[in-house]
């Protein structure tokens, strides 16, 4: 089988799958956590791999920027091959005061200037949420880990250039801890797939401080942040 965008075939794919925004990112993770590594993607360079994590089967592959193309796959992952979890992994700009680069933003929820969810004909303003049980093993893994992590609620944006100045100071202002581009679009799909879906973001610069990492800092932060995810996902499959 295969769907218009990824070319795997029927059992190519884990019950569990790690999302990057970046394919290559997807690769790195591949070569330096997983064994046994297969590609099972290679479509539009979206590529997509499985291998094993401490013994289990864990897949990973990229996501592309935005709620379309997060959802364009996470659609077909969830609908088509069997996909059950999925783990974005990803950047973030820091909004709140108590948010800092380096820090670890679990999403709790995302609210979203995205118009994406009238596609489901919802009587009432729709809520992503992330799945609790995932949430509550990343959390458990990050204390464990000793990295700092803020649990919250996150904005995803469709706009990454946005025209209006006093954006960010409104997602401040009722409680924003960062601002993405990709989670509410991933939970949304997860809602209306009936499956699960957790969002870990790196925050690799701040709005409002203007702190921001170098590229050595980010590659270092996000390899916490991947950890935990495979940890995160690792536990997933017990």
């Amino acid at each position: 089988m295969s769907t218009p965008h990824i070319g795997a075939k029927e059992g190519d794919i884990a019950e569990v799958m790690l999302m990057p925004g970046d394919p290559l990112r997807a690769k790195y993770i591949a070569d330096n956590y997983l064994e046994d590594v297969v590609c099972f993607n290679e479509v539009r360079n979206m590529l997509g791999f499985t291998g094993t994590y401490k013994g289990k089967r864990i897949s990973v592959m990229g996501s592309g920027m935005g709620v379309p193309s997060m959802c364009l796959y996470a659609h077909e992952l969830y609908n088509f091959y069997g996909v059950d979890i999925i783990l974005r992994i990803g950047s973030a700009g820091g909004l709140s005061e108590d948010t800092h680069v380096r820090d670890l933003v679990i999403a709790m929820s995302a609210c979203t200037n995205s118009n994406f969810s009238h596609q489901y004909d919802f009587p009432a303003i729709l809520a992503p949420t992330a799945d609790f049980a995932l949430l509550r093993k990343a959390v458990e893994l990050t204390e464990a880990k000793g990295v700092r992590a803020n649990v919250g609620p996150v904005l995803t944006t469709d706009p990454f250039y946005n025209a209006n100045p006093h954006a960010n100071e409104a997602f401040r202002a009722m409680g924003m801890r960062a601002v993405e581009m990709e989670t509410a679009g991933l939970y949304m799909e997860a809602m209306a797939s009936k499956k699960r879906a957790l969002s870990l973001l790196t925050i690799s610069d701040h709005i409002f401080s203007g702190e921001e990492l170098s590229a050595e800092q980010r590659q270092n932060s996000f390899t916490d942040m991947m950890e935990i995810a495979l940890d995160t996902a690792w536990a997933a499959l017990d």
